[in-house]
């Protein structure tokens, strides 16, 4: 009797006291500091230290995720033992064979990943280049006998526990928020989480381990005695994978319908719908016959969260009205671009912000604080910023029409849509109790857990690439017939992607070679993603919502940026499969630091690299011939291009055109006729970008960050005017008619969408980043660098384009209010 109540005292005591859920310190050293799981981060704390092997960082990364992992198998047996005892008394909560079901294996796979970690951590932090452990990556792969096991009672698991937890109020409580130990000198001692939750670890662990052991692999000399070993690991691994994965994703998608029929989710995400002239975040689930848009209902603290069915179309009564047919977008004010750009602005200075408070030790709550701010502006940038319209049309009723970031997303969900309708589907009406029990199953079913935003982001992910992306996109095979082709690139950053580069159009062929070399800049990127086009020259076919014609996808692809594979001098070659369309790309990245410096030109004789003093003096122009010829070429036949400075231009043209302005050719002018404008444009940008000094200057940069943060208007013109006349003269003249000619730009805005925002962020840093950034010392990260400066810089640049026209011979003119020295 004393042993029963022992247990039901514990089992009550640990609903009541959730630090009865942290187990006794245990000796699991973490090799790298508090959320550095992400090779990307140990890699930038050891960049100084280039002894350090590439094996170490990935094994480091691994490591301190495999502690986590441990820490969550730990979580989970907590309350098995109390369980236990309470199920030989009076009032079990659950029975033996009940607790057996539910907790089957875990103690074996727990015991098989302490002996894993115990071993590999002494040789990672006692580290030196002949260390050996294949051996260990093989007995654990020898092991994965257990997971097979594992996995074959997940399902029976999961319904055990749910059973449970609808029949017995004190196992519910305990299985919706078990305590999983934070990584060792975190400040997060802990975290809630659901016994559904980890019950999944195990299966996404194994996945896990496969790409440790590819990436370790890579990295690990043929020769080396770990070689063999690690290749023997990943053999067994993925032939596992491959016999797991069939089994699991039935199990975690499929819902019986009424009648007995298994429908299945295939696809599901956060799309931004159109409703009664106001953008919606909903989320849409596509399964095998319906599609169902959702949203999550408000729930009062500690209940389950559900979705609430705003519409749904059976898949049979599913049609893509055409661009030519559709009828234009219900009437939604677009966000201003200015706003958008602030909005990441303060996205940035929040990341920032709670960097900071992480690195000196701030309160949780100051934390917590700035990350709820963070998730504001984030989730606005994410509800403003789709404009690529996606519409569905019910044949029996109403159109929809969501706005998407890319014409990727768009062809995604299309083509999974049309792949189901290949079947034979009937159309049909859900009762309302059909309705209830599908949209009750959307939150078990559901792939995304959380709206895509990088505050959602747990600490160990990797913060993604700041600097410049190098790709090369060689040539495609796998066309069919002849067509008009041409690919364009996009990288993710904010949470949503951004078309950034677009190849020629290689007219009439099953193989197109482009061969064609673009620099992208990435701002916290993660993917890169290719899209290839079949160009329309159909006038007929165009979109109402754009008035643009509509090109048809032929294929699309996407990787990830591992920082480990980007980040090295040399090219990095691979091919893109796409709908049996395979196309070679080549890329290579520099960081923000590296390829931001400013060299001067060893040859005098050129323009680049020269200062501009020079060049006007030998020229005996008042203006750089190089950007009066750029500059009229653009307005002659490129201010109505779709982002025109932004798009980047082939890296070749532009280096061919460096030459030719370099070397003084008599044919410039005929080359820049005939030369795509976006090379043109991005000649401009790299003329100023590798002028040694900025066209601003280096003296004058602090006296620009101060001037432009002053709060005071008066005081904030008259300094940012007295700056401009202290410019050296040709720096002057060359920077008021760069001004004049952004802004005829952004007069075109509605066409090339291209606003004063847009320009002041890609000129911002180029006309005023300074040759050396003194203040880096204290930064401590690229992100940081990011939003430091570039914020500043931006808006120096933005405060001159909005401000009424400044002319040369008045600004010389005026007297000053005041005369302090700079």
């Amino acid at each position: 009797m004393e042993e029963e109540e022992e247990a039901i005292g514990f089992l009550d005591k640990v609903l009541e006291d959730e630090d009865v859920f942290l187990l006794e310190e245990c000796e699991l050293g973490t090799p790298t500091s508090p959320g550095s799981g992400s090779p990307f981060l140990v890699a930038v704390k050891v960049e100084a230290g280039k002894g350090l092997e590439m094996r170490k960082l990935v094994l480091s990364g691994f490591l301190a995720s495999e502690e986590i992992y441990i820490n969550q198998l730990e979580a989970l047996l907590l309350p098995m033992k109390p369980l236990k005892a309470t199920a030989t008394t009076s009032q079990p909560v659950l029975t033996i064979q009940q607790i057996e079901t539910i907790f089957y294996k875990i103690q074996d796979i727990y015991e098989i990943h302490k002996e894993f970690y115990d071993n590999l951590c002494p040789k990672v932090q006692q580290w030196d280049s002949q260390v050996t452990m294949g051996h260990l990556f093989q007995k654990l792969a020898s092991q994965l006998g257990v997971y097979k096991a594992f996995v074959d009672n997940y399902k029976v698991a999961l319904e055990t526990a749910e059973k449970c937890s609808q029949s017995n109020n004190q196992f519910q409580k305990i299985s919706e928020e078990l305590k999983v130990k934070g990584p060792k000198d975190s400040k997060d001692s802990h975290t809630s989480v659901t016994m559904e939750a980890l019950l999944y670890k195990p299966i996404d662990r194994v996945t896990r381990s496969t790409l440790v052991l590819h990436d370790l692999l890579k990295h690990t000399p043929v020769d080396h005695p770990d070689y063999p070993l690690l290749q023997d690991a990943l053999r067994i691994s993925q032939n596992f994978l491959s016999s797991i994965n069939e089994d699991i994703d039935p199990r975690r998608t499929a819902v019986t319908t009424p009648k007995g029929e298994t429908r299945q989710l295939v696809k599901d995400g956060f799309l931004v719908e159109v409703s009664e002239s106001s953008r919606k975040l909903r989320h849409v689930f596509l399964f095998t016959d319906v599609l169902l848009c959702a949203k999550l209902k408000k729930t009062s603290a500690g209940k389950h969260q559900q979705y609430d069915c705003k519409w749904y179309i059976p898949l049979a009564d599913l049609v893509f009205p055409s661009p030519e047919e559709s009828e234009a977008s219900p009437q939604v004010h677009p966000f201003p671009d200015h706003e958008l750009e602030d909005m990441k602005m303060k996205i940035s200075a929040l990341k920032s912000e709670i960097q900071k408070e992480k690195a000196n030790k701030g309160q949780s709550r100051a934390i917590e604080r700035l990350k709820k701010k963070m998730f504001e502006n984030e989730f606005l940038l994410l509800l403003n910023s789709p404009t690529i319209p996606f519409r569905i049309h019910n044949r029996n009723g109403k159109s929809y029409v969501f706005l998407l970031s890319s014409d990727y997303e768009r062809s995604e969900w299309r083509e999974a849509i049309q792949k189901l309708q290949k079947k034979d589907l009937q159309a049909f009406v859900l009762s309302s109790v059909e309705l209830q029990v599908l949209t009750g199953s959307c939150f078990k079913l559901r792939t995304v857990h959380n709206i895509p935003v990088t505050s959602n982001k747990d600490d160990d992910e990797s913060p993604g690439l700041y600097g410049f992306l190098h790709v090369i996109v060689h040539s495609a095979k796998g066309f069919k017939q002849s067509a008009n082709l041409y690919c364009t690139l996009e990288v993710d950053s904010f949470g949503y992607f951004v078309s950034k580069a677009k190849t020629r159009v290689f007219r009439d062929t099953t193989e197109p070679k482009w061969d064609e070399e673009f620099e992208i800049e990435l701002e916290g990127s993660q993917s890169l993603r290719i899209l290839c086009y079949e160009k329309c020259y159909d006038k007929t076919k165009v979109n109402k919502d754009n008035n643009e014609i509509v090109d048809k996808i032929m294929g699309k692809g996407q990787i990830q940026l591992d920082p480990q594979t980007v980040e090295t001098k040399n090219w990095h070659t691979d091919v893109i499969e796409m709908n049996g369309i395979k196309v070679e790309f080549s890329m290579k990245f520099t960081s923000r630091d590296m390829s931001l410096k400013r060299t001067p030109s060893k040859k005098q004789t050129g323009v680049f690299g020269v200062k501009i003093s020079v060049v006007t003096k030998r020229e005996r122009s008042k203006v750089p011939y190089i950007v009066r010829q750029c500059v009229e070429e653009v307005e002659k036949r490129g201010i109505e291009e779709v982002g025109i400075y932004r798009i980047s231009g082939v890296a070749t043209d532009i280096q061919a055109l460096k030459a030719v302005f370099d070397a003084n050719n008599k044919d410039i002018l005929l080359m820049l006729s005939d030369m795509d404008i976006n090379a043109i444009a991005g000649t401009l940008k790299l003329y100023f970008r590798e002028l040694p000094e900025p066209l601003l200057t280096d003296r004058l940069y602090p006296a620009f960050m101060e001037g432009i943060a002053l709060s005071d208007p008066a005081a904030k013109e008259n300094c940012m005017m007295h700056l401009l006349r202290s410019l050296p003269d040709p720096n002057l003249i060359t920077f008021l008619f760069l001004l004049e000619h952004l802004k005829r730009v952004a007069e075109k805005e509605p066409i090339n969408k291209m606003s004063l925002h847009n320009l002041a962020t890609v000129f911002g840093p180029t006309l005023l980043r300074p040759s050396e950034v003194e203040s880096k010392a204290h930064l401590t990260s690229a992100a940081d660098i990011w939003s430091h400066d570039v914020m500043a810089q931006v808006q120096v640049l933005l405060y001159y384009l909005q401000h009424p026209p400044i002319s040369f011979a008045e600004l010389k003119r005026n007297t000053l209010y005041f005369s302090t020295d700079v």
